[in-house]
Order: C-alpha cells, then sequence, then structure tokens
C-alpha cells in the first residue's frame, strides 16, 4: 500500500476538552478529507485542500462514515481474554475463581504468543488502536504482547504484573525478582518503535511493602515510564488494604509511601476515593482511569466522572479486559453514560468520543502521538459506520446533527460498525 493517501469523510477531531467551559460539541470540528504520509497526518481540511497538499495520492472515499482517531483503551489485562464474562463473583473471589488460574498458563510462551494474538486481533476488529496493559508475573507474557504489538506497528504500553503474597504459589515472585525481571523487560522493550513500558504492581494486597518499595525505586530510576496500578475498586477490597497496612492513613497512601503516586501513575478505578486521595491525585497530576463495564459487571460501583473532572482530575477510559465484558471502546463509552445518567450527569457524545480518544491518550501521557487527528500525529485512525444496523440506521436517520447522528453507535454499536482501521497509516487486515 502506498505510503501517501487521502481519506474523505466527515473527519472529527478535537481543539480542546468538552469537559471546559462552553458547549462540549464546541469542543470538536469536523473537516471533510485527512491526509496520510508515511504513517502521520500531514493535513486536514477541504478535500481540494488535501489534493493540493499531496496530488499524487491514492484517495479513499468514506463520505457518508465518521473518521476519527483510534481508540485509545488506557486499561487492560490481555491474559485475561480468554476468561471475559465469566459469572458472578466480586472482584478477589473473580480474581481468585477465574483470573489467576488462566494467568498461570502465560508462562508457556507460545500460549501467551496465542492469546495476545488473538487480543489485538478482537481489539483491532472493534476500533482500538492503542491499549495499555497488565500482563503476568511471567517475563515471557510481556515478550508475547510486545512482540504482537510490534509486529503490527501500534503504539501500545505493557508491563510484567508484581505479586509477591495473597496470590497462588506459582503466581507469585519476590521484591527482588519483581524489579529485576520488570528492569530487564523494560531495558529491552521501553521506547523500542511503538512500545512502552509500565511498572505493574497489581494493587497493594497482593504487593508486600518491600515489593512497593522495589517498585517505587524502579520508577525513581525511571521517571519517563507510566506506572499503573489498581486504585478503591471495591469497598471489601479497600477493607482488605486497611488491615494489611494499618498504619496507612487511606487506600493511595499505600502506594504514596512508596513513591507509587506521580504524574505518571495510572490509578484503575478510584470509585470510592476520600477527599485526600482526590486533593493529592489532583496535585500530582495523576491519571484516574474510568471501567464502567467492569464496574458494573463486577458489581464495583458508580465512578463521579463528573465531580473528578470539576475537580481537574486527567481521566482516561478503558474496558478492564476481562473484568470488563467488552472488547469495545463503543459499548465502554455507553456504559460510561449510563453510569453518569445514574449519577444524574449524563455524559454528551462529544464528551464519551473524546473521553475514548484524546483523553485516555492524555492519561498515558501520548496525546501528542495518538488520540486526535491533527497535523503531525500518529495516523492511528478508525472509520466508523453509523447506519452498521438497521436499528441505529433507522434512528440515525431522524438526526438533527452530526452528534446526534453518533449517539445511537456510540450506545448500540459493536464491531460491525467499525469500516476501516489504520494504523500507523496502514490498513490493518
Amino acid at each position: 500500500m502506498t505510503a501517501e493517501i487521502i481519506l474523505k469523510g466527515q473527519v472529527l477531531a478535537f481543539d480542546r476538552s468538552p469537559f471546559g467551559e462552553g458547549a462540549p460539541q464546541d469542543a470538536a470540528k469536523v473537516t471533510e478529507a485527512v491526509a496520510l504520509r508515511d504513517g502521520k497526518i500531514t493535513g486536514t481540511g477541504t478535500l481540494e485542500d488535501m489534493r493540493t497538499l499531496q496530488p499524487t495520492s491514492k484517495m479513499v472515499d468514506h463520505s457518508d462514515k465518521l473518521i476519527t482517531a483510534g481508540f485509545v483503551d488506557a486499561h487492560v489485562h490481555y491474559p485475561q481474554t480468554a476468561m471475559i464474562a465469566s459469572w458472578g463473583k466480586r472482584l478477589i473471589d473473580w480474581l481468585n475463581s477465574y483470573t489467576f488460574p488462566e494467568e498461570m498458563r502465560f508462562g508457556d510462551r507460545d500460549y501467551a504468543d496465542e492469546i495476545a494474538n488473538r487480543y489485538l486481533d478482537l481489539t483491532v476488529a472493534n476500533g482500538t488502536t492503542t491499549v495499555c496493559s497488565f500482563c503476568t508475573i511471567h517475563p515471557e507474557s510481556v515478550d508475547a504482547i510486545f512482540t504482537a504489538a510490534q509486529a503490527r506497528g501500534q503504539r501500545i504500553v505493557a508491563g510484567k504484573t508484581c505479586m509477591d503474597r495473597n496470590a497462588p504459589e506459582g503466581l507469585r515472585d519476590t521484591a527482588q525478582t519483581g524489579y529485576d525481571d520488570s528492569k530487564a523487560l523494560l531495558q529491552k522493550w521501553h521506547g523500542v518503535d511503538r512500545l512502552s513500558y509500565a511498572i505493574t504492581p497489581r494493587f497493594s494486597p497482593t504487593s508486600t511493602p518491600e515489593q512497593l518499595q522495589a517498585m517505587g525505586a524502579l520508577w525513581a530510576e525511571h521517571t519517563d515510564c507510566l506506572m499503573q496500578t489498581h486504585l478503591s475498586e471495591q469497598t471489601d477490597e479497600i477493607e482488605w488494604v486497611k488491615s494489611l497496612f494499618p498504619q496507612a492513613r487511606d487506600y493511595l497512601d499505600t502506594y504514596e509511601e512508596f513513591g507509587l503516586l506521580g504524574a505518571r501513575g495510572l490509578y484503575g478505578h478510584a470509585i470510592y476515593l476520600e477527599d485526600r486521595e482526590r486533593d493529592r491525585l489532583r496535585e500530582h497530576g495523576a491519571s484516574l482511569i474510568h471501567c464502567p463495564t467492569s464496574n458494573t459487571f463486577i458489581g464495583s460501583g458508580l465512578f463521579d466522572m463528573a465531580g473528578l473532572m470539576a475537580e481537574g482530575h486527567r481521566i482516561g477510559l478503558a474496558t478492564d479486559t476481562g473484568g470488563g465484558s467488552s472488547f469495545s471502546m463503543l459499548r465502554t463509552m455507553a456504559a460510561a453514560y449510563e453510569i453518569g445518567q445514574l449519577r444524574g450527569t449524563p455524559l454528551h457524545a462529544a464528551q464519551l468520543m473524546w473521553l475514548a480518544t484524546q483523553g485516555s491518550a492524555a492519561s498515558l501521557r501520548m496525546d501528542d502521538k495518538v488520540g486526535n487527528i491533527a497535523v503531525g500525529m500518529e495516523a492511528d485512525l478508525v472509520v466508523l459506520d453509523l447506519a452498521s444496523t438497521p436499528a441505529i440506521s433507522q434512528r440515525s436517520e431522524r438526526a438533527s446533527d452530526l452528534w446526534e447522528a453518533i449517539f445511537p453507535t456510540i450506545m448500540m454499536g459493536d464491531d460491525r460498525a467499525i469500516t476501516e482501521v489504520w494504523i500507523a497509516g496502514k490498513q490493518a487486515s
């Protein structure tokens, strides 16, 4: 395929966050075409202007479709792909019944390769071009997902999960091996092509203070890395943390004490935050990752999107595969809308689309690279059919504006809405 191409359609980009002042829809702009060259976006505007910019480019006509940045999924567990949608457990029982037995298998590199490729196939089919994933304690699991993503030219973040207690034998490392393995993997993969490493203590209950200290030390040595973990997902989890760390002021303090609170920190769920935690997370510019399908599927609770945004927090959106019940960011946006409704603060379609693209990219500190359509950005794009099923089509035909046409696809769309996916300027197969 040629390195130069022009895509014609309704090209959606954001000039600012739709959570600020003014109408949410005013944060976005729609143009007629986007030009790509050598994996980057070289221009947006009228078709005539793009043809002037790149007169020899092949043109692909998607006139009746929406072209947006590829979706960015800011918190996933790719090793849980095979056991997604497992019935009937809350978090701690769910981990013991489903997650840990499945993760035991990832010391087998062939199995890790199989699931890594299956996961990336499933997510690309749903329009997701960037993910941030937990792996297992096994270095093989990290090598597998990075190798698969590298072969596809994808920008992803991943890291070896570190756990040295409250997990089955065979699924625990130690403070020292967690540090050593993470450092070796970081040095092997971080910054190679479009790959980034995230230091990854699973969560406080599965790490001793010694391991949390070691992870904090590693992060201090590699401040350009992200650090991902979980925070305040369920009330019984919080009580467990209190019993394990009786001296801690709150759940966040179990990270803060060991150097695991910072601007490049990613804190999944963050549903039951105390005032001190909210203040400290905001002061550090840390990212909170909202996982709505997971929060409803496992019965965790309702994330305070409106309140946290009003306070100035950095927030991303995520499927949380496989606690989340879908690989689709469209379904994830729909769940975020539903949770907003339950809290009395429904989200506008512009806010949902921004969360799934630029907002999540910003949470990963990658919004200068992915998550929007602008000159110089990496050419990760998704083409959405806004009439992909009869039910969606009959509703979108009645729309009075573009946002009313987009909203039925957010609420009812699935992989049938994904017409094309472009990764680094090349159409994904």
